[in-house]
Order: structure tokens, then sequence, then C-alpha cells
């Protein structure tokens, strides 16, 4: 017989204790939650401020509770002062991505947040976020750095074309590069007072493809004041970042001479960039977008193996790639969750032993993912295997699919010569399209066999 009177108690899985010195941490721009475990002091949760009296305050309450081990949202840059801290004093910290974390129901609070991450953290259920060394960091602020500085370069040419089409000047249209070596000119000229459209053809290079009747016939426009001094503003913005943009690469070269001396004796050795055979510095590959040290000898030197020679792989994005992954990339345990960490391959969800879902994460990939869709993108129309495996793929799928496809060909190429310090090694062209063509026609064949066999 049921006995109604017994007390009713609620079930549920005692999880096991992996972490029991753990603390969690909700970070914020103004105050931070602090939580320890229940039986470290009469408070288990207490908010301190964001200055660095606070964060020493913190330091000294987590080692009075016994604390080997912290963990912390990466919330924005706010927790960059608190890491550096705690690490500095010898605890072990787990940077964690707030979407292992946010699966909490009821009332939401900092305190109640910094609750839930210690308690995630004690059961050991956190993964720590990837963090470069101190040398990377510092490249890594520095390239990004000058990221943002081409981004801002790239705003202020937009805007000196939207005042020359307000013009109606259409020069931009008929050169290939406003600025280039004649856009410069005629556009310095423009600022100086000049009007006349015959004075510019003396300016125009002799590259330019466009006739002289064409380009005098685009700078005929109505002149007005207003957006000739909107022209200036922009032009000498452009002129100001193009020179700290040189600034900055100065500091990145020092940065990867540094670690160039890491692998050789503490010795700092500057790489110029290389002649030709006349004496003169070699144009070739070099734009202006491009830094002006030799990017390709300090990586070289770097990861011991030359990682420019992947197609596709330019300058700019074997220095972003090395500055947002580091040089050990041992820190992936297999070249898969390298390129997943990047989100260059599905997201696989089996249920029921079925797969339900296989597609690519819908999110902002990060910088060092950016860098390599880049470089799989010039790779549309090259003449080589990974073009080849590009177009093949945008047949298939697109132009973005293709994009990410290609990209992860060029992180797992970049993964196994960094981590292995082993060479490129491409495939002939003509040997990959006859291996493709004889694994398509076995395809074929195959369907054409169990096609036969249902119907027999």
């Amino acid at each position: 017989m049921k006995n109604d009177n017994l007390p009713k108690t609620k079930r549920f899985v005692e999880m096991a204790l992996v972490n029991p010195n753990a603390a969690g941490i909700d970070i914020g721009d103004t105050i931070h939650a602090v939580a320890v475990p229940i039986d470290r002091d009469t408070e288990c949760v207490r908010t301190f401020g964001a200055f660095t009296c606070d964060l020493k305050a913190i330091v000294a309450w987590l080692r009075q509770c016994e604390i080997d081990t912290v963990a912390l949202e990466s919330t924005g840059v706010y927790w960059k002062n608190l890491f550096s801290m705690l690490v500095q004093n010898g605890f072990e910290v787990y940077l964690v991505n707030a979407r292992q974390t946010r699966n909490i129901t009821g009332k939401k609070t900092d305190e109640s947040d910094a609750q839930w991450i210690q308690r995630l953290h004690s059961c050991g259920l956190l993964s720590s976020s990837f963090l470069p060394d101190d040398k990377i960091e510092s490249l890594r602020t520095l390239v990004r750095h000058r990221r943002n500085l081409s981004n801002d370069s790239s705003s202020n040419i937009l805007r000196m074309q939207k005042s020359l089409e307000l013009m109606n000047l259409k020069i931009h249209t008929v050169i290939s590069d406003l600025t280039g070596k004649t856009g410069t000119a005629i556009v310095e000229a423009i600022i100086n007072g000049e009007r006349n459209p015959e004075n510019f053809l003396p300016l125009v290079d002799s590259r330019i493809k466009a006739d002289s009747e064409t380009i005098r016939k685009s700078l005929e426009g109505n002149w007005r004041i207003e957006h000739l001094f909107l022209l200036k503003q922009s032009y000498t913005m452009y002129q100001f970042i193009r020179q700290q943009i040189t600034v900055c690469e100065n500091e990145i070269e020092g940065v990867l001479q540094q670690l160039v001396a890491q692998n050789n004796d503490g010795i700092i050795e500057k790489f110029p960039i290389p002649s030709t055979p006349s004496g003169r510095i070699s144009k070739r590959k070099k734009t202006k977008n491009q830094p002006v040290f030799n990017t390709r000898e300090y990586l070289k030197r770097i990861h011991q193996t030359d990682v420019m020679e992947i197609y596709g792989v330019s300058e700019t994005v074997a220095l972003e790639a090395t500055a947002e992954t580091g040089t050990d990339l041992s820190k992936w345990a297999t070249e898969e969750k390298f390129v997943s960490w990047l989100n260059l391959c599905p997201n696989r969800k089996i249920s029921g032993g079925k797969l339900i879902s296989s597609k690519v994460l819908k999110k902002r990939p990060n910088l060092a993912a950016q860098a390599f869709r880049i470089g799989a993108n010039s790779l549309k129309s090259a003449n080589n295997w990974l073009g080849d495996y590009f177009r093949r793929m945008k047949a298939k799928g697109g132009n973005k699919y293709a994009i990410v496809a290609t990209a992860r060909k060029i992180a797992i190429i970049y993964y196994r010569m960094v981590r292995y310090k082993q060479k490129f090694h491409p495939f002939d062209l003509e040997e990959y399209k006859e291996k493709f063509k004889l694994a398509r026609i076995a395809t074929l064949e195959r369907a054409l066999k169990r096609l036969k066999t249902e119907a027999a």
C-alpha cells in the first residue's frame, strides 16, 4: 500500500567534483562578480569593482579561499587585465566562451552567472579558449591594428570617389586605381586648384589604357566648393593613415625580429627586401597593401618552413594567420580540430544514430578564418590544382561554398607545414584533373551497376 505521508524528495543526478578549488567570475565593464565554493567563506559570492585596486582585492580573496583554478567569461576586452593578474599570481585560468555558459534558466543576475560558471567549472564541464603567448599577443595586437588602419584607408578612398561622383568627375571609373600614380597626381592637382581638363593630360601615366579624349571628358565637372573641401579632407586623411600604417609595420617588424631571435640564440636579424640581379629592389608581388618589410623571410625563419609557398597565401594572409594562431599549432590536437576552430567545416549533429544536420555554423568567422578565406578567394582563376578545386566546388555549391571548402584545404596544408615543419608539395594540375576524372568515372559506373541490379 502506498504511503502518501512519506516526504517527497527531488531526484537529481549527482555530478562528480573534478575541480574542488574552482571559482567562477562574471566579467563586466564596471563590476566583476566572483563565486567560490560555499564552504570557503561566509559569502560565497562577492561583487568587486573594475579598478586595479579591486582586481588586487579579487586575487587576495581567492587566495584566502584557497582557490587553485578560475573560470571567467571572455566578455569584450574587459577580461584581459584580470586574466593577466590572475596568471601572474599563479592561478590556473580558463577563458570560457559565453556559449558554454548561456544555458541557465530563471532570473539572470551577475551573481547567479558567477555561481553557474563556478558550478560548471567545478564539474569540469568548461574548456578554455585558445590564448597565445606574450610575443604572439603583441604581434596579434599590432597586426589587428594594421588591419583596422587599412580598413580606414579604404573608407577614405570611397569618400574620395563619392566626392568626385557628386561633382560628376568620372576619372575613378576610367582608371583602375584612384590612389595609384595617375590618380594621386590628378587628385592633388584638383586640390591645388586645377580645373582645366586639358591640363590634367600630362599627369596621365603611359600605362593607362584609356585614350586622352575619354580622360578629358571624365574630368569635366561642376566643381562644387563643399565637395572639393570633402575631397581634400578625405585625401589628407588617406595620406595620414598610410603614414601610420608604415609606422605600425615598423613595430610589427620589431616583434618579428624578436620571434626570430628565439630560434636564433637571441640574435636579432633584419632581413631586407630581396633585390633583382641588377641590384634593384624587386617589385614583384609587392603592392601598397602589403607590408614594407620582408615578410616571407621573417615567417620562414619563425616557422622553419615557407608557408607562402601555399597557393593563395600572400604576405598579408601569412602574417595575419601567424598573428592569430601563433607558432605552436600543437594546441590543436588534430587538423580536424584546427579547421573546426576556424569554422571551416560542417557542424555535424547526430541524434538517434542519424545525422540530422551538417552545416557550417552561421557566425562571424574569426580573423584567422577570414585570412584563409581571402587566400581561397584569390584562387578563383588560378592555374593550379587548388584553383581547379575551387572552380569545381563553385560549380557544385556556389561561390561561398567554394571559398569555405578551399579555405579548409589551405588551412589543413598550413597546419601540417607549421606543426610538422613540412614542405609544400603541390599536385601536378594535369595529374590532379586526371585523378578526379577517373574517380568520377568510377562513381558513375557504380551508379550504373546499382541501377542494373534494381532493374533486374
